[in-house]
């Protein structure tokens, strides 16, 4: 039981109490400021170099990249996103949100509108100055490879001021584990395609995606002096002709009509995985959700792909 309520309600008459409540008004007050937790200012460092001043945690947030909307709710932070991109959709309560464009090209005026206390976006987006210009405080964060997306996350806990950024990594790191362990010895090895969008646009070796390939025991047939998530000619691929393709379905009504694919030992043998909408999401979001991804990609591996081996 509290002991102020006990005295002031129990033990004193209402004479006494007055003058007890009066007398201690002011040592009430002063142990409540005291009690509070002091608010501090700090700073924080963006993908940019560009150091944001924060006077206090933001409570006002607009996300404009899909990876970064999932993280801040991972953080626990959910209820302080006022509006969101127009991919935004995990999770499911982000759907709620305000949408305000694109990351690429948000609309500016709704984002303004929302009166955020901070914006984040990806630091391809031209937007970020332009915001800036207009009084807001912009965060631009994107993570390309698994250290990216550690970095990101750590990066958003300090913005936050919100513990759980090792829990959220670790998860990440145990999860891919333990799909690379579901994988039987006998399918690894095998020389994978994943188209990240069509374009076509390949995951290549040095992104979170040839991350988690690797991992899986699988081999790219991207270069890695390609890059993260190179354009390339369909001809790059009919020469490669890999054992396993992995692609969403988006790309699923082009591929066979690519010259010469349908040779392909993949295309022909059906060695191929398409992805739906939700599961593409969440391939190709670096983020809370690459656990997930990853086990996507082993149960394709599975599912769906030769023994090492048989095909070659």
């Amino acid at each position: 039981m509290n002991v102020w309520w006990f005295l002031k309600n129990k033990v004193l008459g209402s004479s006494s109490r007055r003058v007890l409540v009066t007398a201690l008004c002011p040592f009430i007050a002063l142990g409540v400021l005291f009690a509070a937790p002091a608010v501090h200012a700090y700073q924080v460092a963006d993908d940019q170099g560009t150091v944001i001043q924060l006077a206090a945690p933001p409570q006002r947030i607009v996300s404009l990249l899909p990876s970064l909307t999932e993280t801040v709710c991972e953080l626990g932070a959910c209820s302080r996103l006022i509006g969101v991109d127009r991919y935004s959709n995990w999770p499911a309560d982000v759907r709620k949100l305000p949408q305000v464009g694109g990351g690429l090209d948000p609309n500016i005026e709704a984002i303004v509108a929302l009166k955020p206390d901070l914006v984040l976006m990806a630091t391809s987006s031209r937007a970020a100055e332009r915001l800036r210009a207009l009084g807001l405080k912009v965060a631009a964060l994107e993570p390309k490879t698994g250290a990216d997306v550690r970095r990101v996350i750590d990066k958003l806990g300090q913005i936050l001021q919100v513990s759980g950024a090792d829990r959220v990594a670790r998860s990440i790191d145990e999860g891919i584990a333990a799909a690379a362990r579901s994988v039987p010895a006998h399918l690894q090895g095998q020389r994978v395609y994943f188209e990240a969008s069509p374009g076509p646009h390949a995951a290549g070796p040095s992104s979170f995606i040839g991350e988690m390939l690797k991992a899986l025991g699988m081999r790219n047939i991207i270069e890695p002096e390609l890059g993260p998530f190179p354009k390339i000619n369909p001809e790059y691929v009919l020469r490669a002709d890999p054992d396993l393709i992995m692609a969403g379905e988006r790309s699923s009504s082009e591929l066979g009509k690519r010259p010469g694919w349908r040779n392909l030992r993949a295309v022909r043998g059906q060695h191929m995985c398409i992805f739906d909408a939700a599961q593409v999401d969440a391939l190709l979001r670096p983020g809370p959700r690459m656990a997930e991804a990853a086990r996507l990609m082993a149960r394709c591996v599975t599912e769906k792909g030769p023994t090492v081996g048989a095909t070659r």
